[in-house]
């Protein structure tokens, strides 16, 4: 098994688990500022054109968008093309008023909007044409970004991915404040230094209650393992800035992400590019001295792109969900004719999980599950199409 298959765990809750060793440190060789160290990533993709945009409208993928367009004014290259998955008839999705503010903020004209239906359904034809090309991947959307990549075939596609993580601060920043002086202690901050301070295993103990409730198609004993592995992943967590972003750009499933859209990307001929993932930008962040460290979330936006969006852009708080966009008519036409098999029953109570898939907004952790099942229908197919063929020979 290499590091980034999935184990069977992971299958069932549709969640990858852990860190990886740190193999390359981070901040092992010299890095210019975090914001350079963006720029320099992007330019990347705007070396190869055609350099296109995964663009949401959300925060991160508006501060890849507009510092590619910086760069690409300033380096005298062909400007970034913006490009945005719709989904009218999903009115979860909807951010156009967003998009659309960004992008004229941005001066740019060039700007691809692709409308679909339930194309892009967990099941629906794009996925179906993923899973049997290059197998299950993770996350289970990894399918979102084929028609942005057929769209940069032989160029280069620049995300988001890895904002939401290199960019917040650490759950114990509060506590780092109170030891500096920064802020006036209050009478649970001695509660919370104890947490922190406290050895990993009873910080685990105390994780495990912030979780989730139970997903109901795990077994009892597959979601008690699930809690114990995340509670211990979670009671890992550095209270130092240099060693938590050593530690964010461990966590698993960002390896195992990216090596599913490396696999979709070659096979479109396009360099995908992750800038906010960058090794460099880590190092650079890594390497911020005490008085520049952002505080919060929407205060690293301000600090590294005040001059190329509107504040409330950058500070923007509210999010879309695309989960009725990737469970329309074709997953739930499969999950009516599901017979059951295709999934762990060791780990999978497969009663529960039909009845999940039934309901009116089902849980997308169980997405993954939903693929796992048709690829194994799939191969079942090809199975009779094979014998059937040797009984006629």
């Amino acid at each position: 098994m290499s590091s980034t298959d999935l184990e069977p765990l992971e299958l069932a809750s549709g969640l990858v688990l852990g860190l990886v060793p740190e193999l390359v440190p981070v901040g092992s060789a010299v890095e210019p500022s975090p914001r350079a160290a963006l720029e320099r990533a992007v330019l990347r993709g705007l070396a190869r054109p055609p350099c296109v945009v995964s663009f949401s409208g959300g925060r991160d993928s508006s501060a890849v968008l507009a510092l590619a367009a910086s760069v690409a004014r300033r380096e005298g290259l062909p400007l970034p093309i913006p490009a945005t998955n719709r989904f009218p008839s999903v009115e979860s999705t909807d951010e156009s008023e967003w998009q659309e503010r960004v992008v004229a903020h941005l001066g740019l004209e060039d700007w691809i909007r692709l409308e679909h239906e339930d194309e892009l359904d967990c099941v629906g034809p794009v996925a179906q044409r993923v899973l049997e090309r290059h197998g299950l991947l993770w996350p289970f959307n990894t399918h979102f970004h084929v028609p942005l990549l057929e769209l940069a075939r032989g160029g280069s596609l620049l995300t988001g991915i890895g904002g939401d993580e290199l960019l917040e601060v650490s759950s114990w920043t509060r506590v780092a404040d109170v030891l500096r002086g920064r802020v006036r202690p209050e009478p649970r901050d001695l509660l919370r230094l104890g947490f922190v301070l406290a050895p990993a295993p009873v910080r685990t103990i105390a994780l495990r209650r912030r979780l989730p409730d139970p997903f109901p198609w795990l077994w009892p004993e597959a979601w008690s393992e699930f809690v114990e592995r995340s509670a211990a992943r979670a009671a890992t967590e550095p209270l130092r800035w240099r060693p938590h972003v050593r530690w964010v750009r461990r966590f698993r499933y960002l390896h195992v992400g990216q090596a599913s859209l490396r696999k979709v990307a070659a096979a479109e001929d396009v360099q995908i590019v992750h800038p906010f993932l960058d090794l460099e930008f880590a190092g650079a962040l890594a390497q911020l001295p005490p008085p520049s460290r952002y505080g919060s979330r929407t205060d690293a936006m301000r600090t590294f792109f005040s001059d190329l969006l509107p504040d409330e852009v950058l500070a923007r708080q509210s999010k879309t969900f695309f989960d009725a966009a990737f469970w329309a008519e074709p997953s739930r036409r499969f999950a009516a004719e599901w017979d059951g098999r295709g999934v762990d029953t060791s780990l999978v109570d497969v009663e529960a999980l039909a009845e999940v898939w039934r309901s009116e907004a089902p849980e997308p952790r169980s997405f993954l599950l939903a693929q796992a099942a048709w690829l194994a229908g799939r191969a079942r197919s090809a199975d009779r199409v094979e014998q059937a063929v040797d009984g006629v020979r």
